[in-house]
Formats: structure tokens, sequence, C-alpha cells
């Protein structure tokens, strides 16, 4: 069953437009034939060492596993997509930097960060996103919304935990040829690769 396991897996990861949870993963069985999450976890890294001579692997993201193109085969895969890659404002990425770093955090205390006041539409595009969420409010007069990052979050920047984020330091000094934005993408990115 070990190889067929590994092939059940391979096949729905595949397919799957999204991470794939152990839990998601264990409803592919009928529930008496439902390996265990260490069995799965065991078939999905045997599926991942089977996958060393391919041009993709198992990666963890925060909501489950996914099949990943390796990095060296990314320039010739991204030829096939018709969308051109989103681009973000600086004010938006230096938003969501602060409360990747600092969450919970307030907008007031964005804006004493950035030095300038907070869009209305950067925390509203954040938020359908759903890059980032409303965790509570602070006790202060008016209540202010405490906003922090999300799973989906992590996933559009494949790492599992925030703690995979690159060091603060790592930020700088910036590529004197790449705008702000386009650094804090490319840091954030590059975090779990």
């Amino acid at each position: 069953m070990t190889n067929t396991l590994q092939y059940i897996l391979e096949a729905a990861l595949l397919t799957s437009s999204e991470p794939l949870s152990l839990d998601r993963l264990q409803n592919l069985f009928e529930e008496n034939a439902a390996p265990s999450k260490a069995e799965l976890k065991a078939a999905l890294h045997a599926l991942n060492a089977s996958c060393f001579e391919r041009s993709y692997f198992v990666k963890e993201v925060a909501s489950g596993y996914c099949l990943q193109v390796k990095e060296q085969y990314t320039t010739w895969v991204a030829r096939l997509s018709m969308e051109k890659p989103a681009r973000y404002s600086r004010a938006l990425l230096e938003t969501l930097v602060i409360i990747a770093y600092r969450q919970p955090v307030t907008r007031a205390e964005i804006e004493d960060i950035r030095g300038v006041a907070v869009s209305s539409q950067i925390i509203k595009n954040l938020l359908e996103r759903e890059w980032v969420r409303v965790v509570g409010h602070r006790e202060i007069p008016g209540r202010p919304s405490l906003y922090a990052t999300t799973a989906a979050f992590l996933d559009y920047f494949n790492l599992k935990t925030l703690s995979e984020l690159p060091p603060l330091l790592d930020l700088h000094p910036l590529p004197l040829n790449m705008p702000l934005a386009e650094s804090l993408e490319a840091a954030l990115r590059s975090a779990a690769c």
C-alpha cells in the first residue's frame, strides 16, 4: 500500500488548486481505510524523496501540502500564464510587511511606523485577499482593530510559519536597481526558497 498511497497523494496534490491538509488527505479514503496522519506524513516524505530527479517537489505550507515547481524551471512555467504577475504598490507592501513583523498591530501604529496615513483601500485590499484579518481590538478609546496575517498570507509567500520570514536586517541594504515594493516582495518570497 505504501507505493499506492504515494501515488494517491501525488494524484491528489497534482489536481488540487490549493494546499491540502492532512485532514483533507485523510478524507480521500473510506473512514475504515484511512491512513493515520503519521502514515500520510511518511508517504509525503517518501513522495518528496522520489521527486529528486523531477521538476517539482512536495512543499508544506501553512494550510497543508502542495506540489511546487523547482525554482530552476519557473521561467518556463511562467510563460504558460496568460496573466501578468500581480504588481503591488509600495504602500500596500510596506503595510503588509509592518503587519507581518509587528502583529497584532493597529492602523495608527502602522501609520506611525510608515510616517504617512494608510489608505482605507489598502486595508480593504489586504482583507479581501485574505492576507490579513482583524484579530481583536485594542483596549483604548475608540477600540481600534488589531490586524494580523493569515494562513493565506503564509501560503502565498510560500511559508509554513511566521518564523520563516527573513530577519528585518536582511531587508537592508535594498538593491539600488529594484524599487522598494519589489524588494520587500522579493525578500518575503525568498524566505521559503
